[in-house]
């Protein structure tokens, strides 16, 4: 299974050096009776990028399936952010171990990641800031293609508040990112207003 996990590492890796970015620095995290997750950071041209690479190990499967399948949809989680140089948002101190936790949820309570997914994590996904879910969708990193099982999808996380959320959750993942592009708003600036309004 660790195939997975290191051909998900390489693909990551390729993406952002064609993109210009920086090597990644990484940083593990241990949750109990879990095999380590590890978090890459890339530091690019006014972009931050962080990435999951572990909850493509295992398959995703829904707990409350009938019939249990071999193999299933695997994912990793991407979050990039255009944080400002000083100001709301420049400190990003814990966001790896917010994704961390995200990407732990499909083997810690069952929950199978897909595009307009809405995650709560119920804590603030970094220091002093107002976000505390997230919304996925696709992102720019292309399908990890095996040949023995499904592909590995690299799902973008965009930071949303409990008021995103709860817009979610009346009116739907595609209404919310509607009216982002309505109001010209970016969901990968930390500062955004929604984020000074809570």
């Amino acid at each position: 299974m660790s195939s997975v996990v290191d051909a998900a590492r390489e693909h990551l890796a390729a993406h952002y050096e064609k993109r210009g970015f920086a090597p990644p620095a990484s940083a593990s995290v241990t949750f109990l009776g879990l095999e380590p997750m590890t978090v890459q950071r890339w530091v690019g041209d006014r972009v931050v990028a962080f990435a999951s690479v572990g909850c493509s190990r295992h398959a995703m499967t829904d707990p409350n399936a009938l019939v249990t399948v071999d193999d299933g949809p695997r994912a990793e989680v991407v979050l990039e952010l255009r944080p400002a140089t000083d100001g709301p948002g420049a400190a990003l101190d814990g966001v790896h171990r917010s994704l961390a936790i995200l990407a732990a949820t499909p083997a810690v309570e069952g929950l199978v990641l897909a595009p307009d997914a809405l995650v709560d994590l119920g804590a603030p996904l970094w220091a002093g800031a107002s976000f505390t879910a997230v919304l996925l969708g696709e992102s720019t990193v292309p399908d990890l293609h095996r040949e023995d099982g499904e592909p590995v999808r690299f799902l973008r996380a965009d930071p949303i508040t409990a008021n995103e959320a709860a817009w979610v959750r009346l009116k739907g993942a595609e209404a919310l990112r509607e009216a982002w592009a309505e109001a010209g708003i970016d969901p990968a600036d930390p500062g955004r207003p929604a984020a000074r309004a809570v």
